[in-house]
C-alpha cells in the first residue's frame, strides 16, 4: 500500500498496448501529471460515471395518472393466488 492525499491506496500493475501508453504520456507531459495521477483521475471520473443518479429517475412517472397508494394496490394484488 502507499499513501495518496493522506488516504491508504492499493498499488497495482496495468498492461497498455504501446500506442495507448504513448497516447498517456503524451498527455501526461501535457498536464503536468504522471501516469499514476492520470490513471487514478480516469478511474474517478469512470466510476463516477457508473453510480446511478437519482435525478436520471427523478420524475420517471410523471406522466402516469395513478397515484402511488393505487399503484402500490395493483402491483400487490399480483402477488396473491
Amino acid at each position: 500500500m502507499t499513501t495518496s492525499d493522506n488516504a491508504a491506496c492499493m498499488r497495482t500493475i496495468i498492461d497498455l498496448p504501446e500506442d495507448e501508453r504513448a497516447v498517456l504520456d503524451a498527455h501526461c507531459r501535457q498536464r503536468g501529471l504522471s501516469r499514476a495521477a492520470a490513471i487514478r483521475e480516469a478511474l474517478h471520473l469512470w466510476l463516477q460515471h457508473q453510480q446511478p443518479r437519482s435525478d436520471n429517475v427523478f420524475g420517471l412517472w410523471r406522466d402516469r395518472n395513478t397515484d402511488a397508494l393505487t399503484l402500490e394496490s395493483e402491483l400487490r394484488q399480483e402477488w396473491t393466488r
